[in-house]
């Protein structure tokens, strides 16, 4: 009893240094509300608006037709300028896109030659250029033929293919970058919480008072992870609430309470790490280099941004052993696929391993650092 008594006072001092840390408040607040909105909605895949404009040098009613067909939500109103203000335009991010009609090109169609039709690219806007490129093709071939046609054919295909999209019906992004970004920043914030406050610790000479209490460092490091891992159990569950399903109005199929408790599982092991990576750094700025080397290949290795079948096979064996690849696949099923406990229960398990075997490491690693401050 002495001991539970000692991890949940331990626990608040640290909620209280935490309150008392406005950085770190500020960074939890951004983390779960502003950076969820803009993952959601910053990288649409299909074009919205991208800004357009036209030289038309023909001036015929099939050069008026292709400015015609360019319109909202797709394309901004298409600009009509002149040659010579193309490279300008393109030059100061005005357009993303500038096409160039030459003159005689609706005289040149009907009479069967094959006039070119110059399109230039702006190509550092890169999720715009590659979409935009092949739908303007598309869109020009569609009304030259249309107008040379008189009607606007299609051809029937042998094969007539019905898509159905389950789980997400109208392939919106928003809606899987929504969670996904929920998902990874619970990781994220899992190591620097936990990190920082042994880090704080640390630099603020407090480390040592804690030594010459009766307390043990098992102590000390389980009240560093409940009460980190406390803080961002409860910020993903706001942000699931208050930002996922209140603005954004993305569905969630499966339980949360469900996900929570994969969350907690995942928390359990991203804590341990935390604070493994912190007896490691000796101040915060090598801590945050440590974070990035092993953060990053964690989230981008995980499935959260790319399948883990288009992997190689000695990455996806490898990436068994992170939290994160077990955690992004249950809470992908949860969320996405509202599967049911008898579809994870192999991911809860093995985050469980994971976080035991990370946290011994870490409990090892700890007392090793504080007998060397003794």
């Amino acid at each position: 009893m002495t001991s539970f008594a000692n991890i949940y006072r331990l626990g608040i001092k640290e909620l209280w240094s935490l309150v008392r840390d406005p950085m770190m408040l500020a960074l939890i607040a951004y983390t779960f509300t502003v950076s969820i909105y803009i993952a959601a909605t910053a990288m649409p895949e299909t074009l919205h608006k991208a800004p357009i404009a036209i030289v038309d040098e023909d001036g015929s009613p099939l050069s008026a037709r292709i400015g015609a067909a360019f319109y909202l939500p797709r394309f901004e109103p298409p600009a009509m300028i002149q040659s010579s203000q193309i490279d300008a335009g393109l030059d100061a991010g005005e357009y993303t896109f500038a096409l160039d009609i030459p003159p005689n090109f609706q005289r040149d169609v009907l009479a069967g030659k094959s006039p070119a039709i110059q399109l230039n690219v702006d190509a550092t806007r890169m999720s715009q250029a590659f979409t935009g490129s092949a739908y303007i093709q598309q869109m020009v071939l569609g009304e030259v033929n249309e107008f040379v046609q008189r009607h606007r054919g299609s051809a029937v295909p042998p094969v007539d293919l019905a898509l159905r999209a389950r789980f997400n019906p109208n392939l919106e992004q928003s809606w899987f970058g929504a969670l996904m970004e929920i998902i990874n920043n619970v990781t994220m914030l899992s190591i620097i919480l936990t990190g920082a406050a042994l880090i704080r610790e640390r630099e603020h000479g407090t480390i040592e008072h804690l030594l010459v209490m009766p307390v043990t460092p098992f102590e000390i490091m389980v009240s560093k992870i409940w009460s980190m891992g406390l803080v961002v159990l409860v910020a993903a569950a706001c942000a699931l609430t208050a930002v996922v399903q209140g603005v954004l109005r993305v569905p969630i199929e499966g339980s949360v309470a469900l996900f929570l408790t994969a969350s907690a599982l995942h928390l359990f092991a991203t804590t341990s790490l935390g604070i493994f990576m912190a007896t490691l750094a000796r101040s915060m700025p090598q801590f945050g280099l440590l974070t990035v080397l092993i953060l990053l290949p964690m989230q981008l290795l995980s499935g959260s941004f790319t399948p883990r079948e288009s992997m190689p096979d000695l990455v996806q064996t490898l990436m068994l052993a992170a939290p994160t690849t077990h955690f992004v696949a249950a809470g992908q099923a949860i969320l996405f696929r509202a599967a049911g406990f008898e579809v994870v229960w192999p991911k809860f398990l093995a985050l469980a391993a994971i976080g035991t075997a990370f946290f011994l490491i870490a409990l090892n690693r700890f007392r090793m650092s504080l007998s060397h401050m003794t």
